[in-house]
């Protein structure tokens, strides 16, 4: 008898339906065809296994099975339930009215309990979009595919739960939840404030321009001066992820199994913040399987890279072309899959090896050379890609000391908001465009005009500070930014000039 079953297969963050096959006739042997890798084609154990534990009766006939379409790579243990459900309802041990209503995915112990999987928000996407009625996921997938509207979804824990629903014996409860409700209730107040940081205005106003514009940023500074502390609250001042950020980003979580078991979206802006030992592919994404690397599970929030320069050359190299096209491309010699990457680079380093290179008290004891060298391990073409360059400079005692209390997180926050809503008025008919970081050449001409004054103050940097063409973009960028969060229409002179400000490594003091 023949019968099919229906699966999913993830490719990047999105889903593919697969076709499950299942012919049982007259002979012996097992044979699994269709692109399958290892585990699936360990299945077979596994599921002998389950359903004999379960009173269930393994075939003693020839078993032909086919996953199509069969070009598309199938990997994973999560096919075990339907191919388990597709051998029982080929030997009419159950029902199979029900089979082509719902897709199907879980993998299977030997007991027959159904163990959770990675990537449930895509395959519900897809099941949805493919036009099935429901999906049937392992119980603790279930609230995470619950997100995807139209679509229902029902957990099993056991296969003997599943045999039962599909046999009409039992009913399965089916998991509903109000996205709305669960979006609105899961956006909290961080652990961390800007409050808890004494001093340092000037880094404040900086990270406020960078979170207002989706600029990247690194701070320079000696050791102790709060670099860390400072990168750890920036989530806390960008706007609140919406519905369809919430959703991106936990499409890629799920993908690399990373989400939280039992919650449903990710409700809070990922910050990634890997060890300086990180590998290019860890950090970039692949393998012999790909899957997301660190600047995709920062999309939509912050990556940050604390003591940059001890980063290795080659993992540096890598971010270039994501940090510019805001999407990492993996190529393989059969397929070739694409990762979101539009993130915030926040990156801190010391500006020597000793890290007192131009402090105020301390003397530097590093030669000329070596601070050269050390700077030089950061490349410039990475550099050109930073917005802003700032100095961080320790704080006195007074401003440790002082009893008054700073500026709050949302204080801060509620002045991004307001400038991001700006930016998001002005990008509305651009696709994927929704901060000034994200402008192209053609966008800043659009919207950047700039007055004599303006140009001049421009030219005059450029000679100075021996600045590229894309440097010169990103000084109008972060310049348009700044005049956003003043409310201001025009990019006026002052603006461009707090912008040409946050070049310090531009300048021919650094290393000389």
């Amino acid at each position: 008898m023949l019968v099919k079953t229906y699966g999913s297969a993830v490719d990047g963050i999105n889903a593919n339906t697969i076709t499950i096959e299942v012919n049982i006739s007259q002979g012996i042997n097992f044979y699994l065809v269709g692109l399958a890798d290892s585990a699936v084609k360990e299945s077979q154990q596994r599921i002998i296994s389950a359903l004999t534990t379960n009173g269930f009766k393994w075939p003693g006939k020839k078993i032909v099975i086919n996953m199509a379409p069969a070009d598309v790579r199938k990997e994973g243990s999560s096919y075990d339930l339907p191919i388990a459900v597709g051998v029982l309802a080929g030997s009419e041990q159950i029902k199979s009215d029900l089979l082509e209503e719902y897709m199907i995915m879980g993998e299977l112990s030997l007991d027959g309990n159904v163990k959770p999987l990675k990537g449930a928000l895509p395959i519900a996407i897809n099941a949805r979009d493919a036009g099935f009625k429901g999906v049937i996921l392992p119980v603790e997938n279930t609230r995470e595919a619950a997100v995807v509207d139209g679509l229902e979804v029902y957990g099993v824990g056991n296969i003997s739960e599943l045999t039962g629903f599909l046999n009409g014996d039992r009913q399965l409860e089916r998991v509903i939840i109000d996205i709305e409700e669960e979006f609105n209730k899961g956006i909290q107040e961080l652990d961390i404030d800007f409050a808890d940081v004494k001093g340092q205005e000037n880094v404040k106003r900086a990270l406020e321009i960078a979170a207002a514009g989706g600029h990247n940023i690194i701070l320079i500074g000696p050791p102790g001066s709060g670099k860390t502390m400072l990168a750890k609250r920036i989530p806390g001042i960008l706007p609140p992820l919406s519905l369809d950020e919430a959703i991106e980003t936990t499409k890629i979580h799920s993908v690399a199994g990373k989400t939280e078991g039992g919650k449903s979206l990710m409700l809070q802006r990922p910050f990634r913040s890997p060890h300086h030992t990180i590998s290019d592919v860890a950090l970039v994404g692949g393998g012999t399987y790909p899957q997301p690397g660190e600047i995709s599970l920062a999309h939509n929030g912050v990556l940050f890279l604390d003591e940059l320069p001890e980063f290795k050359r080659t993992v540096l190299e890598v971010m270039r072309q994501p940090l510019e096209d805001r999407v990492v491309t993996i190529s393989r010699a059969k397929f070739t899959v694409e990762y979101p990457a539009s993130l915030m680079l926040v990156a801190s380093m010391n500006p020597c090896p000793c890290g007192y290179y131009n402090h105020p008290d301390k003397e530097c004891l590093c030669p000329a050379s070596s601070v050269q060298k050390y700077m030089n391990r950061i490349s410039g073409p990475l550099l050109d890609r930073i917005d802003i360059h700032l100095e961080v400079t320790p704080v006195s005692f007074d401003k440790l000391s002082d009893a008054k209390p700073a500026e709050k997180s949302n204080e801060i926050q509620k002045r991004v908001i307001k400038a991001r809503q700006v930016q998001s008025e002005r990008f509305k008919k651009r696709k994927n465009v929704y901060c000034n970081a994200q402008m192209n050449s053609k966008m800043i001409k659009e919207f950047c005009k700039l007055d004599d004054s303006c140009l001049a103050l421009l030219k005059n940097a450029m000679e100075k500070l021996d600045l590229s063409a894309r440097a010169y973009d990103r000084i109008i960028k972060l310049s348009r930014t700044i005049a956003d969060l003043e409310g201001s229409d025009i990019i006026q002179a002052s603006h461009i000039a707090e912008a040409i400000h946050y070049r310090s490594l531009d300048r021919e003091s650094w290393g000389n």
